[in-house]
């Protein structure tokens, strides 16, 4: 069998040298950028010989370098790997008075995924103290985010509220233009975020010359479905916490109905008016009281945080 292939190869090799020069060029300078991306990852000593090899392949096999299809560029200059923020969830109704209910950290990792730089970034909340013994809360969220075209490339979820348990895996063809995930594969539209992506997606959006009242939109998929949110830009205020007071953008976030929310909108987020554009500050109304967000670490920032004088 190895004899036959490589007289075939060598037949096929004389035939077709003319016909595929061009071909051959083309191919090979994209086997070598393809190459180079997996430089430090993968042993390429031989470099040369196996790009020969490699281009003969890909002459009959194009829709290997099809798979990597052309990415726009999205310039980030709100956060970069090793950035953790760690908040604080406060919990508020008549029946009592602004206790801890549990903790979330959102962190940013440096990660290759498909051969294609990107962040790693992963949430998760736990709950604590007494609401252990009621709602018990233990999520984790991971998204794969391409760092040049900020596209998802893999999605996590591991949800744990309650009795509700839910566990996907959602896998993002942005060439081909499908999700797959634990159920299903369907079709998306272009530029499709997953639920974390989505939140760091907005932190790259400049908002300086942003008025009251308007609007930002993001698709995002989530439980095999398309959501289309809706942000509302509702000025500019100092907001104080724990940390200080910190000049603040504010946002109001469309979510949808159900369980847990009432209306459309119940959330006001502030965010950070500075470079870093972080998260600083979440209040929403529940069906029973209310429930506040607060930054209360941080560590890895791209720009100093900076508090207001008192």
């Amino acid at each position: 069998m190895k004899k036959y292939l490589c007289v075939t190869l060598c037949l096929l090799r004389g035939s077709l040298c003319d016909s595929f020069k061009a071909t051959k060029r083309e191919t090979t300078e994209k086997v070598r950028r393809f190459a180079r991306r997996f430089e430090g990852r993968f042993n390429i000593h031989h470099a040369t010989r196996n790009t020969q090899r490699l281009t003969f392949f890909l002459i009959f096999f194009p829709h290997l370098l099809a798979a990597q299809p052309e990415m726009r560029s999205v310039q980030n200059g709100a956060f970069e790997p090793g950035e953790s923020l760690k908040y604080r969830v406060y919990y508020d109704s008549w029946m009592t008075s602004w206790i801890t209910a549990g903790y979330g950290t959102m962190t940013v990792k440096d990660t290759v995924f498909n051969g294609r730089d990107c962040y790693g970034i992963e949430v998760t909340g736990k709950s604590a103290g007494l609401f252990n013994l009621f709602f018990k809360v233990e999520d984790r969220f991971l998204s794969y985010i391409d760092r040049e075209a900020f596209l998802p490339w893999y999605f996590v979820r591991r949800t744990h509220e309650g009795s509700y348990t839910r566990y996907d895996d959602v896998y993002f063809n942005h060439g081909n233009l499908t999700a797959k995930s634990r159920r299903m594969e369907r079709n998306i539209p272009s530029e499709l975020q997953d639920m974390v992506s989505a939140f760091y997606y907005m932190r790259t959006f400049d908002f300086d010359t942003a008025m009251e009242g308007d609007e930002y939109h993001i698709d995002f998929f989530l439980d095999d479905s398309i959501y289309h949110s809706r942000i509302l830009f509702l000025g500019r205020e100092n907001v104080e916490t724990e940390l200080g007071v910190f000049p603040c953008i504010k946002f109001k976030p469309s979510v949808a109905t159900g369980e847990v929310f009432t209306e459309q909108y119940p959330m006001v987020l502030w965010v950070t008016d500075d470079r870093n554009k972080i998260p600083i500050v979440g209040k929403s109304g529940v069906y029973i009281g209310s429930v506040t967000i607060e930054l209360v670490e941080f560590k890895g920032l791209k720009y100093p945080l900076v508090p207001l004088p008192e």
